[in-house]
């Protein structure tokens, strides 16, 4: 999208089924898991760039040898940066012990990160935090084995503070109130509980506690500490958890909102945020890699039994839908003909807005990820421009040339690469007047393929505050002086905010809330946004189930083409010669091109967990109350 956002996270959690010795054979490495690490993660940079994280857990150590390592970064480049350090180390151990080079048993004795089991993860600072101490994955140490909690996730909780209180019930001490730390806290409580019953079993059985470890690790039962520890969770999570002896989960929310994809085979069980990334870095097929269903858990023991168990009972499937549009790599076969399919389905109302006259009419795309909804734009105007020549032949073959023929056949849709991101923009001006100037010029433009009789139309992936268009894309675009500009957003309009994961937190940052303002005040119809307010108050005492989402109201009075007409206004700076025209993606539409993925609350407010509602509800309240601060 055109407006920068920061956005999701992604995990990658990988085990290596067979003896190390193996890997070296068959693949010439014992290094052979970091290897594959570093692919898994660098393929969802895209995901997060942040912060990068990964840990590693050796089997079967003696006692008093390392067994867990991890390392993280929030350098600028965090995923080179945390695999230069590992590859630093491994190559140091190696130049002072040449021994190691062909003894895979003494690298796995003395060389840390080699190891049979690998977290990793990739993140965004939803809340602006990047410091080292936010990044993922987060440790939880203990003497005994089993009582070591490596987590990482892909989520956000909407409700942090009933799940802090929840901790302080049980007597603990939580250093921070943020999801991860509380949501580790709960797993490693009910972990702990675990562990001190089989012990207890051990015990009454007559093993000492050294002979008891081994009888823990295999009778530990992740599903019931999992059952225990998500009581009263709220939120979209794929979270990943490592134990110190080898056990390993992935866990997804019962709505299926947060991506987990699985892959398993005789070598290895490999879990990340999105699909084509197990199928690139395995060289596996399409149909060979599973999705993760809602509500479940991959359990994978020490011991190597893999199974998928329901930890919470799905409810009706609200899979992300941003996932299709913008955030996951558009190498996924399915999202690659679902992203087509959003271009060709918005058509019909970009053939409205230019009154069909597609050989006054000039197709691009802005940024590169609206380049797959271009194309199925494009297919669906080259569908159109064939349908109406074929007419024109029909009505006319008796008196239809030869010349007038090749006439008609030579008409093609024009498409041209108008917009360039030509430089990233830099924060060392703070001046307003200053940074204004440097974000109109982010972008360029092609000149010379514009006539003063074009309709220029640009598609981007979705408009969420509409900065960088009124800034820069929009002024742009009119410097080559075409007729009409006509932005084309494949998804709907943004119209509340994100509680899961993506970080669009504040109401009055999303441009079409801010047109609805506008039209209220138009319309003098105002009043209802103190009565929101005073319906969002009145619930602020409510248990999560019983708060309804009373900022729909502010929409209600417009259509959508009212809002979009009114977003357009926002944005046109007063100084573009061209008309402006901006059009939105039916919800309908959406449904149809991402069948699978039917979350649409940031659209529609039909969040599909009782704490958006909350959430929506105190946004609104900051605003009307002017404080900036976030929601959740």
């Amino acid at each position: 999208m055109s407006d920068a956002i920061k956005h999701e996270c992604g995990i990658a959690l990988l085990r290596l089924k067979k003896p190390l010795e193996f890997y070296k054979q068959k693949y010439g490495s014992a290094f052979y898991g970091i290897q594959k690490m570093y692919l898994l993660m660098e393929k969802q940079h895209n995901r997060g760039q942040d912060g990068a994280g990964f840990a590693s857990i050796k089997f079967d150590v003696e006692p008093g040898e390392r067994y867990i390592s991890r390392v993280r970064s929030n350098k600028a480049q965090p995923i080179q940066d945390i695999f230069a350090q590992i590859n630093e180390r491994i190559n140091e151990e190696l130049e002072h012990h040449p021994e190691y080079h062909e003894n895979v048993q003494l690298q796995k004795d003395n060389i840390p990160y080699i190891g049979e089991l690998f977290l990793g993860h990739v993140r965004y600072g939803t809340f602006g935090k990047n410091s080292i101490e936010s990044v993922h994955p987060f440790l939880r140490q203990n003497n005994w084995m089993h009582r070591n909690l490596i987590v990482a996730g892909n989520f956000n909780m909407t409700n942090v503070t009933e799940l802090f209180n929840s901790l302080v019930e049980l007597g603990q001490h939580p250093k921070e109130m943020a999801d991860t730390v509380t949501v580790m806290e709960k797993i490693g409580h009910f972990l702990d509980d675990e562990v001190t019953d089989l012990y207890q079993e051990c015990k009454n059985n007559g093993l000492s506690k050294r002979e008891a470890s081994p009888v823990i690790a295999e009778k530990l039962d992740l599903v019931k500490i999992l059952k225990r520890a998500s009581r009263g969770w709220d939120g979209g999570y794929a979270m990943a958890g490592l134990l110190g002896h080898g056990d390993a989960f992935v866990f997804r929310d019962p709505a299926g909102i947060r991506p987990a994809y699985f892959y398993e085979d005789d070598e290895i069980v490999v879990v990340a945020s999105e699909r084509p990334v197990i199928q690139t870095v395995f060289n596996v097929p399409f149909e060979k890699v599973q999705e993760l269903q809602p509500g479940h858990a991959i359990i994978i023991k020490k011991n190597g039994a893999i199974s998928e168990k329901e930890i919470i009972t799905p409810t009706i499937k609200k899979a992300c839908s941003f996932e299709r549009i913008y955030f996951s790599r558009g190498s996924d076969a399915e999202i690659y003909q679902e992203r087509k399919a959003l271009g060709r389905l918005i058509l019909p109302a970009v053939l409205e807005a230019i009154d069909n006259d597609t050989d006054n009419a000039v197709f691009s795309y802005i940024p590169n990820t609206a380049e797959t909804s271009f194309y199925g734009m494009i297919e669906a105007a080259n569908d159109f421009l064939n349908h109406r020549k074929n007419q024109f032949i029909l009505d006319n073959r008796k008196t239809l040339t030869k010349e007038k023929l090749e006439e008609i056949l030579s008409v093609k849709i024009r498409t041209e690469k108008i917009a360039i991101k030509d430089a990233k923009l830099r924060t060392f001006i703070t001046e307003d007047s200053s940074r204004d100037d440097l974000v109109a010029h982010v972008y360029d433009v092609t000149y010379g393929v514009i006539k003063p009789t074009d309709s220029l139309i640009i598609i981007d992936d979705s408009i969420v505050r509409g900065t960088t268009l009124k800034m820069s894309i929009l002024k742009m675009m009119d410097h080559l002086n075409p007729k009409k500009i006509v932005v084309v957003s494949s998804a709907p309009q943004i119209r509340y905010p994100d509680c899961y994961g993506i970080d669009m937190a504040k109401l009055e940052g999303l441009i079409a809330f801010q047109a609805a303002l506008a039209l209220l005040k138009e319309k003098n119809q105002y009043h209802i946004v103190d009565e929101v307010y005073t319906k969002c108050k009145a619930q602020a005492n409510f248990k999560d189930h019983d708060v309804i989402n009373y900022v729909t109201e502010i929409y209600k009075p417009f259509t959508d083409q009212e809002i979009a007409d009114k977003i357009a206004e926002l944005l046109n700076s007063g100084d573009i010669n061209a008309e402006v025209k901006i059009i939105f993606q039916s919800v309908e539409n959406l449904h149809k091109a991402c069948p699978k993925n039917l979350g649409d609350w940031y659209f529609t407010g039909d969040y599909p967990t009782p704490g958006g509602n909350r959430v929506v509800n105190k946004a609104f309240m900051n605003f009307y109350e002017g404080k900036n601060a976030r929601a959740y």
